[in-house]
């Protein structure tokens, strides 16, 4: 739980980057984009049940290594923000945790005569 914490904080300073650094539009408007999903992503993957939305933000940390490349004309210092973000990030999310409870085990639970929840 402690890495989506984290993962949630790196989203805010993406989210609050442009205006502390000096970054062009395009960088800023991609960080203004990318931080809040991730933010979300994040909150959605604290709880046990939702643990494994962590993988999106897998997939996002990764396209922050390479966007730099692909949206192109970033300087130096915006190219080292998103990408030391993006490794944090994928090295974060891929954090599993502590499981500390069963679930129901979905729809096959139903036909079930001892599902795994009551196990």
């Amino acid at each position: 739980m402690w890495a989506r914490f984290i993962n949630i904080g790196i989203g805010l300073w993406l989210m609050v980057s442009p205006a502390v650094l000096p970054l062009s539009e395009k960088a800023a408007e991609h960080q203004y984009l990318v931080g809040p999903v991730m933010v979300a992503f994040a909150i959605i993957a604290i709880s046990e049940a939702t643990r494994n939305v962590r993988y999106v933000n897998t997939l996002i940390g990764v396209w922050l290594l390479v966007a730099p490349w692909v949206l192109g004309d970033h300087s130096t210092l915006e190219t080292l923000n998103v990408m030391a973000a993006g490794v944090l990030i994928t090295g974060l999310s891929l954090v599993k945790g502590k499981i500390e409870n069963r679930f129901g085990g979905g729809w096959r639970s139903l036909l079930e005569e001892t599902p795994e929840h009551m196990q």
